[in-house]
């Protein structure tokens, strides 16, 4: 498929098939799109839990218990579940980890580079952490580019997907201990494939988007 035609197939999938199953092949692949993310100023700060066997999804399950009942079957029913963590601080001894992986991968050509990449990475920091005191926030940002890359990533799969804000965050984090590990859960996404059944396949349901006239400009 070229990429209009990855962006016309998938969708938001209401209904998995619990018989079809992802690949070690393509979960091989599917590690790759969560590593290889863009993150601002490379920061990297996420973590993921990736839910293959049944007691994984059931662990993750419990974030759709009372009011969320609606996104069991979601979890459930799907190949696998990855739930994105978002790191809720920053603090150097984290940010020295980055600056020496970084090394040891050869990005700096020489300890100069290295030093600017320090300094400019806590400069920004700073800027969220003290002026903008939306630190959280912006560390999430890094994590919802890491989501959407992902959604077009397992398409071009051929892996349907869903995304899930409707869970209940609080105990997700209480049962992988994910706060005192210094991360807080913020999204859920389901993989697996499509059922005949699903209401929202486009060819059921035909997406709906603004004109491209009306949303993009071009100068």
């Amino acid at each position: 498929m070229n990429l209009k035609q990855i962006l016309d197939w998938r969708y938001s999938t209401k209904s998995f098939d619990p018989n079809k199953k992802i690949s070690d092949a393509d979960f091989e692949q599917i590690k790759n799109l969560l590593q290889m993310s863009p993150s601002s100023t490379n920061l990297q700060p996420w973590h993921f839990i990736v839910a293959q066997t049944h007691e994984g999804k059931q662990r993750v399950a419990k974030g759709t218990a009372g009011f969320f009942h609606f996104n069991e079957a979601k979890v459930m029913n799907a190949s696998a579940a990855v739930v994105f963590c978002a790191k809720t601080d920053l603090n150097d001894d984290y940010m020295q980890l980055l600056l020496e992986q970084e090394a040891k991968d050869g990005r700096f050509p020489n300890p100069d580079v290295k030093k600017g990449m320090y300094n400019t990475r806590n400069l920004f920091a700073n800027i969220h952490k003290y002026d903008l005191k939306d630190l959280q926030h912006w560390l999430e940002k890094q994590v919802y580019l890491n989501i959407g890359n992902f959604l077009l990533g397992v398409a071009s799969l051929g892996i349907d997907a869903v995304p899930m804000e409707g869970l209940d965050m609080k105990a997700i984090d209480e049962e992988f201990g994910l706060r005192e590990k210094g991360f807080t859960a913020i999204t859920v996404v389901s993989l697996g494939y499509r059922t005949e059944a699903d209401f929202n396949d486009p060819n059921k349901t035909p997406k709906s988007r603004f004109p491209q006239e009306e949303i993009i400009t071009v100068i």
